[in-house]
């Protein structure tokens, strides 16, 4: 059995509003393995984003210790916390975050700029991530440019390109059609296949059901934890539906 990548062990986030204070988290405890494919399901306000945002280290606990790829940074300061994600982690997004004047190529770059890694090193790594993603066809075309589905790719080729341990993926498909969907969740998997850790928010149990264990969250709490024993193969659907329409070069 793979070790744990990630140990949340009586994760407490509480949060001051004005004179109210509120409970994000109370109490959370779980453990993901290396090489998981996590969703993250819950209503709005029942802790998942809050949960995400820490295991993303992108804030800490209120009380509790969280363990990273074996390292205790329940307590750790603003800029190692940055170092951290910057090596470690991974982000995807709903809305994409792509900077619109700069090419797909140069997007994907940008966290090896942010690093100090010299050009002669970021455009051949950035390279390879959008021909990972199915896009090396693509590189020099802009946001606009590219449908929904592309842009993505792109963010994900980003997310991929200082070969974190952990991607996490907050409603990565929430502005794309269907079929796009599908072809987006069909990556992850393929992703994960290769060993990545995926952990993935969701509020569409026609998402979630791709993943092998699903945490299921409410009021601040994890309600249930729950082992999928066949997810849906993503590459497979895709081969029953219609195929998508051709996309501008």
């Amino acid at each position: 059995m793979a070790p744990a990548l990630i140990e949340a062990d009586g994760i407490v986030k509480d949060y001051e509003l004005g004179s109210r204070r509120v409970h994000a988290l109370r109490g959370v405890s779980i453990a993901i393995r290396a090489g998981e494919f996590v969703a993250v399901m819950g209503p709005s306000g029942s802790g998942k984003s809050t949960f995400m945002n820490l295991l993303g280290c992108l804030d800490t606990p209120s009380v509790g210790r969280y363990v990273l790829d074996g390292a205790d940074i329940s307590h750790t300061g603003s800029d190692q916390l940055a170092r951290i994600r910057n090596e470690k982690i991974g982000f995807v997004f709903q809305t994409f975050n792509l900077l619109p004047r700069t090419t797909a190529l140069e997007n994907v770059e940008l966290p090896l700029l942010y690093s100090g890694v010299p050009a002669r090193e970021r455009r051949p790594r950035a390279r390879a991530k959008l021909d990972a993603v199915g896009l090396a066809n693509r590189e020099e075309h802009h946001p606009a440019q590219l449908s929904g589905g592309q842009q993505q790719r792109v963010a994900i080729a980003r997310a991929l390109i200082n070969n974190p341990v952990l991607v996490l993926a907050d409603e990565p498909t929430g502005a794309l059609d269907s079929r796009t969907s599908v072809e987006i969740m069909a990556l992850f998997q393929e992703l994960n296949h290769g060993g990545i850790t995926v952990v993935l928010v969701t509020h569409e149990p026609d998402v979630a059901r791709y993943a092998g264990r699903i945490l299921h969250f409410r009021d601040g709490r994890l309600t249930r934890d729950e082992a999928v024993a066949a997810p849906c193969e993503a590459r497979a659907l895709l081969a029953t539906l219609p195929p998508a329409e051709e996309e501008d070069a």
